[in-house]
């Protein structure tokens, strides 16, 4: 009963999203199984999994499209268990953006377009430079050799021509709170996608 009121809180602070995302986790004693995610927001993400945690138990998840996350099992059920995240500020923002994405890719039934391995960056603050002379500042969502996404607050048609940094680029899709460009461009499938700069 003690958890009963933060987790309500918890709930109240941070809209949930409903996304089904693949990932792996690790319990305590270091054994690992796979897992899905049903829904997430920046305090908590709810997975089916094949053997729950116990509460309070300390787990760590590999999210694909998400990364790495770290929380405690606050409640369980039949075929999973919820976990509370322990979330950095900036991480957090950025997980919030990421779930921006994510849902709504999944509610506006986008295709998911793999041709590239989708990286978080490790320099996530960018430039989106408009036609009109606009600057735009957006935070990177993920990148890969051929295109990002991004938030910002601003809506570009699709077909738009940027450039995001030194890089020019066309948008793709949009979508509330910011949207997505590929590179007029591919950089070399050797590099990094995660280092590039914006």
């Amino acid at each position: 009963m003690i958890n009963a009121e933060p987790q309500t809180q918890e709930r109240r602070r941070h809209q949930r999203v409903r996304v089904a995302v693949l990932g792996r986790y690790m319990l305590t004693n270091r054994q690992e199984f796979p897992c899905q995610t049903i829904d997430m927001s920046p305090g908590g993400v709810a997975l089916i999994a094949p053997v729950r945690g116990a509460i309070q138990e300390r787990v760590i998840c590999y999210v694909d499209q998400i990364g790495r996350l770290e929380g405690t099992v606050a409640r369980l059920f039949e075929n999973g268990f919820a976990l509370a995240l322990n979330v950095p500020l900036l991480k957090r923002e950025k997980l919030a953006d990421q779930l921006t994405w994510l849902g709504n890719r999944h509610a506006l039934g986008m295709p998911e377009d793999r041709r590239h391995e989708r990286v978080a960056p490790r320099h996530p603050r960018g430039t989106l430079h408009l036609s009109d002379g606009r600057n735009v500042p957006v935070r990177l969502i993920d990148v890969s050799v051929s295109g990002a996404a991004f938030a910002a607050e601003v809506h570009l048609p699709v077909g738009t021509p940027v450039t995001l940094g030194q890089t020019p680029a066309h948008v793709v899709r949009g979508f509330n709170g910011g949207g997505a460009v590929e590179f007029a461009r591919p950089f070399s499938a050797d590099s990094d996608p995660s280092t590039l700069q914006f």
